[in-house]
């Protein structure tokens, strides 16, 4: 059953794409259209992002998901396994290396689209409700992982020396982010591969048999979610489909 949980999970996470990524990782967008892009990322889950894995955290999962989920809220809240700065911060620096007002990204009064609040609402239930496990799915694996969770998980994936890397970021590549600035990338690339291996540990270790559909069914959702949020966002910033 759990090999099969996790092929199911790793087909949606296959899938973890979207059309407007050719945009967002080329040239030609506007600092306005930047500022769209990442007011929805950091509103509808970068900023709170803490908050969501405490919100599983508190649903008393056993003791060895208790410490992989502290180990992770203590990072992205604190930053202190890595740089010394949370997260959310961290991807501020990066908006203020793009010459974007934080305002612009922060402001309460600047709308959020329809399909991100969807999806934010649907992260808010799963996080806050029993059975943990739900949550702990949608966030550590859906949310944190991304369409080459395959090749990570079979060691398969080869990436460049993080200074390399980010020369070749779109932000700094593109749209003159100073190296300095992408901050964020570097404690990513200190913490996340522990945190990709405890993600599906803590999952794939603690579901019962008859939870697996269950967690493949709130996964699916997350990722269709997900989906119609990324179209939301792509018609805010002004983006068509080819």
């Amino acid at each position: 059953m759990t090999s099969r949980l996790q092929e199911r999970l790793l087909a949606i996470m296959d899938r973890k794409n979207h059309w407007a990524w050719t945009h967002l990782t080329g040239p030609g967008l506007t600092r306005d259209q930047l500022a769209v892009h990442f007011r929805h990322e950091y509103r509808v889950y970068v900023r709170d992002f803490p908050v969501l894995l405490a919100r599983v955290l508190g649903q008393s999962p056993p003791a060895a998901v208790r410490s992989a989920l502290s180990e992770n809220v203590f990072e992205e809240q604190t930053g202190k396994l890595s740089l010394g700065v949370s997260h959310p911060e961290l991807f501020l620096e990066m908006i203020d290396g793009l010459g974007i007002p934080r305002a612009a990204i922060e402001d309460e009064s600047l709308p959020l689209e329809p399909e991100a609040r969807a999806y934010r609402a649907l992260l808010d239930r799963v996080s806050a409700s029993p059975p943990w496990v739900l949550g702990a799915a949608v966030l550590t694996i859906f949310v944190e992982g991304s369409v080459h969770e395959r090749a990570e998980l079979l060691g398969q994936r080869e990436v460049p020396p993080i200074d390399e890397a980010l020369r070749a970021h779109p932000m700094v590549r593109h749209y003159g982010c100073p190296p300095e600035r992408m901050r964020l990338a570097r404690a990513h690339r200190a913490v996340e591969g522990g945190h990709r291996r405890d993600a599906w540990e803590m999952v794939l270790g603690h579901v019962p048999d008859e939870g697996a559909m269950a967690v493949a069914s709130a996964v699916a959702a997350a990722h269709a979610a997900w989906l119609d949020y990324r179209d939301g966002v792509a018609r805010a910033m002004g983006l068509r489909q080819a």
